[in-house]
């Protein structure tokens, strides 16, 4: 059982400061165009096996759909939670590094073509998504 948290906690100025920098780095039309577009490559990516016709390939099409799912709900949470998530942008930029190379290290030779310009370009865009979302927080810390 956890004990409730103290209101003099909640209004410390470092943590009201904390909030009100997150708010105003998500708040951007910037970042939310952003954030939406990693999503939207996130659901590509678990849905690209039956969008580009590799769905026979079973463990690129498990690959991609867990990696898939993993990066939309890791960039969905960077907009309401930023001042706890901000941080894992390296992890967004990782799963689209994966996505880069997992048809070579899941399927090894017997993919067929689609899988992997499907993955090299969708893994391309999230790895720049996941970087640029970690710029506009650097770059409002700055500010």
């Amino acid at each position: 059982m956890t004990a409730p948290t103290s209101p003099r906690i909640e209004q410390h100025p470092d943590i009201m400061a904390l909030r009100a920098h997150s708010e105003e780095t998500t708040a951007t039309p910037a970042a939310q165009a952003v954030e939406a577009l990693a999503v939207l490559s996130g659901v590509y990516l678990a849905a690209s096996p039956w969008i580009a016709g590799f769905n026979g390939a079973t463990t690129l099409t498990v690959t991609n759909l867990i990696t898939g799912v993993a990066y939309a709900c890791m960039v969905g949470g960077f907009g309401p939670a930023y001042e706890r998530t901000h941080s894992l942008s390296w992890a967004a930029a990782a799963i689209g590094v994966w996505t880069i190379i997992s048809p070579w290290v899941v399927a090894g030779h017997t993919f067929v073509t689609a899988a992997w310009v499907s993955n090299v370009i969708v893994g391309a865009i999230a790895c720049l998504l996941a970087l640029a979302m970690a710029g506009l927080g650097m770059g409002r810390a700055r500010r």
